[in-house]
């Protein structure tokens, strides 16, 4: 799917970080883009600068999700791209010692179950209801594709830390459902497809303070620093073009592996 004027296309966690740097990528090629976010003012500040559409959007909540899409559609029409980079972070062990008490405490079930909805359900729900709609519209030459699906997973995904069982469990979970999902819509020409990041200047990591990060960065290999969010851009527009990648994930680390903690 040769990125040009006239496509529209959706991207989740657009106000900031890897969504920011996929929304002004595929803007600068001429895609309207939709930014889904629950920052309002950052999206509508990305948004208007890139000639693009802004919805605040719950992606764990399916009627957000709706009315997110009802938004966009309305002025960009049917997205033919979906980009999932919406997700937080979040560290704690599956149980825990406190050191001074020696009390133990299991993982705290609504952090967990806080990131499974925002990452995973939110990806799959976003997915789900674009393919939906990508299903509605004619084909395009010369191989009949409606449309592409790319999710955001993580390195985390297969060197989860310690700390890390939410998030990787989150993370592997959207990695898991690339095949099944690109299965499912193969025969109405939709593909899906997958990206684990590694260390990127996002919100994310920009949280950390130089101690952490200077120790994370002592595992990749070369180049030896965080990546640009425009790096991971490059990723999806490769994976928008690239017509026989599918049901494919792709690893953007530097040669990074997660130690254990």
């Amino acid at each position: 799917m040769k990125l040009q004027s006239g496509l529209s296309a959706i991207v989740t966690g657009g106000a900031s970080g890897l969504g920011e740097g996929t929304a002004r990528r595929l803007a600068e090629k001429g895609v309207k883009v939709g930014i889904f976010d629950m920052n309002e003012e950052r999206g509508k500040m990305v948004a208007g600068e890139i000639g693009g559409v802004f919805a605040k959007v719950n992606v764990a909540d399916a009627s957000s999700v709706d009315a997110g899409l009802e938004t966009v559609r309305k002025a960009n029409g049917q997205e033919r791209i979906m980009v999932n980079c919406a997700g937080i972070g979040g560290a704690e062990k599956t149980a825990k010692r406190d050191r001074e008490t020696g009390a133990i405490t299991p993982h705290d079930l609504d952090r967990y179950i806080r990131i499974i909805n925002i990452n995973l359900i939110g990806s799959f729900i976003c997915a789900s209801k674009s393919a939906a709609g990508m299903m509605a519209l004619e084909p395009t030459e010369p191989d009949g594709e409606r449309g592409v699906i790319i999710n955001t997973a993580s390195v985390a995904a297969q060197d989860g830390q310690i700390g890390q069982v939410a998030y990787s469990s989150s993370k592997g979970g959207i990695l898991a459902m690339a095949l099944p999902m690109a299965r499912d819509l193969a025969r109405e020409g939709i593909r899906v497809n997958t990206i684990l990041p590694g260390f990127y200047e996002t919100p994310i990591y920009g949280q950390m303070n130089d101690n952490v990060k200077d120790a994370l960065r002592a595992h990749v290999q070369f180049p030896n620093r965080f990546g640009d969010p425009m790096e991971y851009a490059q990723v999806v527009e490769f994976m928008c073009e690239h017509t026989y990648i599918n049901a494919e994930y792709i690893r953007t680390d530097a040669g990074a592996r997660m130690p254990p903690r």
